[in-house]
């Protein structure tokens, strides 16, 4: 419910805020990196603090990234070493369009925000909308 009072209060489509919104979190971006091969396992490395933003520790998984936001991994070589490994799992894996990866250093930075075209679970949100507004 937070997220979908967070949506109605920015303007425009609150549906399309709502997916929006999830989309951000950073426990999905480093997913979405492929930092992780599930979003478990993405909370998980945030959690123990493997995941810097903007050059600090954060270790909260809900946090939503923002446009210039530069997501790193921590210099530790243990982790590096674990998320150079995610990433070489699948050489052919490409980010989508609102967040730009550099691969050889494990870090990426939010270029856009993401559309409703790059969300890849089907889900009418319109439905969700109807229900938590009542």
């Amino acid at each position: 419910m937070r997220y979908f009072h967070k949506a109605e209060r920015i303007k425009g489509n609150t549906g399309e805020n709502l997916l929006q919104l999830l989309e951000r979190r950073l426990d999905n971006v480093v997913y979405k990196l492929n930092f992780a091969p599930s979003r478990k396992a993405a909370r998980q490395i945030i959690s123990h603090g493997h995941i810097y933003v903007n050059g600090r520790k954060v270790d909260v998984s809900d946090r939503i990234v923002e446009i210039g936001d530069k997501i790193g991994v921590k210099g530790a070589e243990k982790s590096a070493k674990k998320i150079k490994e995610q990433l070489e799992t699948n050489p052919s894996f490409t980010t989508q369009g609102w967040l730009q990866l550099a691969r050889e250093k494990a870090q990426a930075t939010v270029v856009a925000l993401p559309t409703r075209e790059d969300v890849q679970i089907p889900v009418e949100e319109q439905l969700v909308v109807e229900f938590c507004s009542r």
